[in-house]
């Protein structure tokens, strides 16, 4: 029962473990049904103790619970989210998860006063080389200046979380402007995994594996999926720095089932109920499989994706392309189109008269000149392929929806949240009014409204982030002088609750007289007697009134009674 409540809390709350001692048999699931837990240094998350299991195997194999359950298996396989050295320094680490945390289900984020100015270029820039992905995150001191490179984040505000499983992809919260937000990034650098030795085996041992940087492998990716399930439960938005090439398909990788891995993302995406922002750094790339499963198209409602303008990203690199749609064939097809040496060559070889000797010399001169030109022409189509996957073309394709040079995606991206937050806000007051419509149709909706307000002119205000955000705060203030959301909201709850009586006594004409009976004795004088004006003025199909003032009771109408249909 209570693991089963523990599973259930997850998706209802926040779930955090602290596992101070140790964890045995059902308490590790326990653990793990929470999800995000911190594991102190000395403690053990364990199925079975060490002496158990000895007696088990017939042998003295283990020589402690730390062997099975300590940090250097818990945290190293992601059980763990973060160890710490006490009880105190745990119990700060989640005091410091909770305040990224909404106070509860449907609340406001925790926004914190701006302490690093959102106007600030990022002074930390990715280049072309391998870098440490934390460095564009929170920025790092630059020794040669002795001045600190800003990142992207409000500065100190970064808190990783699994960081010794599946390093090739870097999770955690962070601050932007004060708002929190989840973040998914990736390393760029070849990074060691190392696997254990099992004293049970003796035929295991340990080894040392090399992971690829910018390539998902099945850890990874799980990890990946991992951390959009946790922030999603969590009701934070999201931004992920995307920087794959693709998925590790080797045969180990199938066998460890990085396809599955690999379509939770897909599951965790779809199902996020907040802003996702998918970014491409410079000098990022996303390619193939890896784009298919952060598309924005996977969850159109929340995501959206954006590059800067050193970024790449298509299905294939252009090595590849040429590879496969400009072979070399082709390439002396177009040698022998372009270059005037090789046609003429080609023209001579195409008499009849040549002597065997001669050909055999037009052959070889045409086989060194082709030869002499391969480089630079693969090269030039290897150029040709890459301006297809630059920013530019991504745009006029429709797959992303801006180009954000990184200098000053932290102000867009601040202001971009700030507006998505607000409208996201609106929405649901909208879809709370009217259930009936769906998140586009609200958006569609809350941007008339907008146009309406601010006039034809001024329609393409719509456009700037900052001032759509001001104008949604000026609107949500209760010291508005005309708020235009508020009344339409009340218009629109009014006609969403008409159509719904309508539809009702359509389904169940019988209780017409009874609705009518209802809500006339729940009014005041005064509504009743507008009510009264108002059917005086009908009039039945013989053109006579349909109320007489003689025919309406002098006092209060009587709780309804059982009556037949001629009474």
């Amino acid at each position: 029962m209570i693991a089963g409540e523990s599973s259930q809390a997850y998706k209802e709350t926040v779930t955090i473990s602290m596992v101070t001692c140790r964890a045995i048999g059902i308490g590790t699931y326990l653990v793990r049904l929470g999800q995000r837990v911190i594991q102190i240094d000395n403690s053990h998350i364990i199925l079975t103790g060490f002496g158990a299991l000895n007696k088990l195997l017939g042998r003295e194999v283990y020589s402690s619970n730390g062997q099975l359950g300590g940090i250097q298996i818990m945290y190293n396989n992601g059980t763990s989210h973060r160890t710490d050295v006490n009880d105190l320094d745990g119990i700060r680490s989640i005091l410091r998860w909770l305040s990224y945390i909404p106070k509860s289900k449907g609340s406001a984020l925790p926004i914190q006063p701006i302490r690093d100015p959102i106007e600030r270029d990022i002074g930390f820039v990715p280049t072309k080389t391998p870098y440490d992905p934390r460095w564009m995150i929170e920025g790092k001191q630059n020794n040669m200046s002795n001045c600190w490179d800003s990142g992207f984040f409000d500065h100190g505000s970064w808190d990783e979380i699994m960081a010794a499983w599946a390093k090739t992809v870097v999770t955690g919260r962070a601050r932007l402007g004060g708002i929190p937000i989840g973040v998914i990034a990736v390393e760029t650098r070849t990074v060691e995994l190392k696997l254990p030795a099992d004293p049970a085996n003796i035929d295991s041992e340990a080894k040392v594996v090399s992971q690829a940087g910018q390539v998902w492998f099945p850890d990874s990716a799980f990890k990946t999926a991992q951390a959009i399930q946790d922030f999603n439960n969590e009701e934070l938005p999201l931004i992920i720095f995307a920087n794959w090439r693709g998925f590790s398909g080797g045969m180990k990788d199938m066998y460890d089932q990085v396809v599955k891995f690999g379509a939770y993302i897909v599951d965790n995406l779809r199902d996020y109920k907040q802003p996702i922002f998918v970014y491409i750094p410079p000098f990022g790339e996303l390619r193939g499989g890896a784009w298919v499963v952060i598309d924005a198209t996977i969850n159109e409602d929340y995501m959206e994706m954006y590059a800067d303008p050193e970024s790449r990203g298509g299905v294939l690199e252009p090595e590849g392309t040429v590879e496969v749609k400009f072979k070399l064939k082709d390439l002396f097809k177009t040698m022998a189109r372009l270059d005037p040496t090789v046609r003429k060559i080609r023209e001579q070889l195409a008499k009849t008269n040549l002597t065997p000797q001669e050909k055999s010399e037009l052959e070889r001169k045409l086989n060194d000149r082709e030869k002499l030109l391969a480089p630079m022409y693969r090269q030039v189509a290897t150029q040709f392929a890459d301006s297809h996957d630059t920013p530019v073309r991504m745009q006029e394709k429709g797959v992303i929806q801006d180009i954000i040079p990184w200098r000053r995606a932290r102000m867009f991206f601040y202001w971009r949240l700030r507006r998505k937050l607000r409208e996201n806000e609106v929405c649901q007051m909208i879809q709370r009014a009217n259930p009936e419509l769906n998140k586009g149709q609200a958006e569609a909706m809350l941007r008339r409204w907008f146009v309406e307000d601010k006039g034809t002119i001024d329609a393409y205000l719509w456009d700037n982030n900052q001032d759509v955000v001001d104008w949604l705060t000026n609107q949500l203030d209760q010291n508005c002088p005309k708020p235009i959301i508020v009344e339409n909201l009340r218009c629109l709850k009014r006609d969403s609750v008409l159509s719904k009586m309508r539809s009702m006594t359509h389904d169940l004409p019988e209780i017409r007289f009874d609705a009518v009976t209802h809500m006339v004795q729940e009014m005041s004088p005064t509504e009743r007697n507008e009510l009264i004006k108002t059917l005086i003025k009908l009039e039945v199909p013989g053109g006579a009134p349909a109320v007489t003032v003689d025919a309406l009771p002098k006092s209060p109408i009587p709780p309804p009674v059982q009556a037949d249909s001629d009474q």
